[in-house]
Parts: C-alpha cells; sequence; structure tokens
C-alpha cells in the first residue's frame, strides 16, 4: 500500500492506467508515483518516490551503531560512523565532529 494518496486522474475521464504506466516507480517500495526523482551516483541512475528510500539505498551506516549516516558523519580509513562519538567508541581517538 502506498504511503501517498492515490495519483487524481485529469478532468475529461482520461485513461488512469495509462498514467499510471507514465509515472516513474520507485526502486525500494516499487511505488509508482508521478513525483519520483532520480539520483546520479558513481555512473547509475537510482530511481526513488521519496527521501526515505533514497537514504535507505544510498546512505551508509554508522559501522559503530548502525544508523544510517544522512549528515557530515566521519570517516576513517574507509569506516563510516555518525559521528565522533561512535568513531571514538571504535578506537578512532583523532576522530572529530566537523563544525
Amino acid at each position: 500500500m502506498s504511503r501517498y494518496p492515490p495519483t487524481q486522474s485529469t478532468a475529461g475521464g482520461s485513461d488512469h492506467q495509462g498514467a499510471l504506466d507514465t509515472m516513474g516507480t520507485c526502486i525500494i517500495c516499487q511505488n509508482k508515483y508521478d513525483k519520483t526523482f532520480d539520483i546520479l551516483q558513481a555512473g547509475r541512475t537510482y530511481t526513488f518516490d521519496c527521501f526515505e528510500c533514497a537514504i535507505q539505498a544510498l546512505a551508509p551506516s554508522c559501522l559503530h551503531c548502525g544508523c544510517r549516516i544522512i549528515g557530515h558523519g566521519v570517516e576513517h580509513d574507509d569506516k563510516f560512523f555518525c559521528g565522533a562519538h561512535c568513531a571514538h567508541s571504535e578506537g578512532i581517538a583523532e576522530a572529530r565532529d566537523r563544525v
């Protein structure tokens, strides 16, 4: 079931199925939506219906706590952390939050 209200058909009795066929489909939830957007990352294009799905697909996870990193985060030796606190918990003493 979609989180969004159903697409309204246009006046004049146009073919609703035809409108559905031209809408984009989110690669995460498979929702067909008239306001999908594409993100190009490392040469690949991904289609999403919302930022929530884009984050689930593309945002790295913190090595320590597992949360999705949607801000700057901290990176050390190809390891990602949501902040310096989590990096410190993994033994990376020199980690600093960006200000």
